[in-house]
């Protein structure tokens, strides 16, 4: 079975940090590309990030630089967003997903990820005091 699993997320004060994890099961995340989304209530999916396999290209949206990385832990077949400076606005559901080898940059930029593969459930991040 394969899935993609999404956690990490919480209840976190403005200004505060947190790391989301995105595990894989049932194939391998080394020869594919993650990207990281967000939706908050009555907005539309935002793209944030996304890592390539091998050689491939690494995409971070401008509303998030220099606040959130992504990076990947291939022994444990998992994608890491830390996000540090987190504020009100950017409480939301996020989402993992993949696609083979590397990203598609317009894909990710857009929010619709239409070329994902696979995706995660989601997980809840608040930030409030």
């Amino acid at each position: 079975q394969v899935q993609l699993v999404e956690s990490g997320g919480g209840l976190v004060q403005p200004g505060g940090s947190l790391r989301l994890s995105c595990a894989a099961s049932g194939f391998s995340l080394d020869t594919y590309a993650v990207g990281w989304f967000r939706q908050a209530p009555g907005k539309e999916r935002e793209g944030l990030s996304c890592i390539s396999a091998r050689d491939g290209p690494t995409y971070i949206a401008d509303s998030v630089k220099g606040r959130f990385t992504i990076s990947r832990d291939s022994a444990k077949n998992t994608v890491y967003l830390s996000m540090d400076n987190l504020n009100p606005e950017d409480t939301a559901i996020y989402y993992c997903a993949a696609e083979v080898l590397t990203c598609t940059i317009a894909s990710i930029r857009d929010g619709r990820g239409h070329a994902m593969d696979y995706w995660g459930k989601g997980t809840q991040v608040t930030v409030s005091s």
